[in-house]
């Protein structure tokens, strides 16, 4: 699970001021099952950065048997973000989401992003473009006796990076885990990726070096179906 570590992010204001220069309205949401094509889209190019793509057999069916099977923030759980080169519509359905109040922002920058892929990634309407995504879902540290949240996947599209969206993310999963009085936010890092350990450390994240990553997965998995 990474993300290309941004350099300090470009100024932000709150949504409802004034915008001056390039404005970029940004908003993390909760996922929807009709937002399965581009969680897969964005599954696969994550895949392709992190130099995974031979192991990425996700497949939109998988997302829709598997996702949204639970009441979010019980199991796992997406955000979805959002950018836009002008506001959200006030009307939006995800503004009446009893489980979560969208977060929005307002970057302003000196030019406009140009975006190779917005026409496969527009959502909500002709101006709202997906740029990344958080999965997470809760766990359980026995040392500390309550719940926390693990972040499986936090990736934002390239064109968007350096922008402090990765840090939006990661800071709206903390701050979740904060309102249900969870006592941590849990994820792993690619060691190559000095970037994003670098982003991480300034967020406050505490490395583990002496934890190892241990899985069992395809044939290692099924020899054990006969165990007693």
């Amino acid at each position: 699970m990474d993300t290309a570590a941004p350099l300090p992010p470009a100024s932000t204001v709150p949504a409802d001021s004034t915008p001056v220069g390039t404005p970029l309205f940004s908003r993390i949401r909760l996922a929807a099952p009709s937002d399965v094509p581009h969680v897969h889209k964005l599954i696969h190019q994550m895949a392709v950065f992190e130099n995974l793509s031979h192991v990425c057999s996700t497949t939109e069916s998988d997302l829709s048997a598997n996702l949204f099977t639970s009441p979010p923030f019980q199991s796992f759980t997406i955000f979805i973000l959002e950018v836009s080169p002008k506001p959200f519509p006030e009307n939006s359905p995800h503004n009446s989401n009893l489980n979560y109040i969208p977060v929005v922002r307002i970057l302003n920058s000196d030019h406009p992003v140009d975006d190779p892929d917005r026409e496969i990634f527009k959502s909500e309407d002709e101006n709202v473009v997906v740029a990344g995504f958080a999965l997470f879902f809760p766990n359980f540290p026995a040392y500390m006796g309550r719940p926390g949240l693990y972040v499986e996947a936090i990736f934002v599209r390239k064109c968007y990076r350096r922008k402090g969206f990765g840090k939006m993310l990661l800071s709206a999963v903390a701050k979740q885990a904060v309102k249900m009085n969870y006592c941590e936010v849990f994820w792993v890092v690619l060691n190559w990726n000095v970037n994003a350990i670098r982003f991480y450390g300034d967020m406050g994240a505490q490395m583990l070096p002496e934890w190892r990553i241990c899985r069992l997965a395809g044939d290692a998995l099924q020899l054990h179906q006969n165990d007693n």
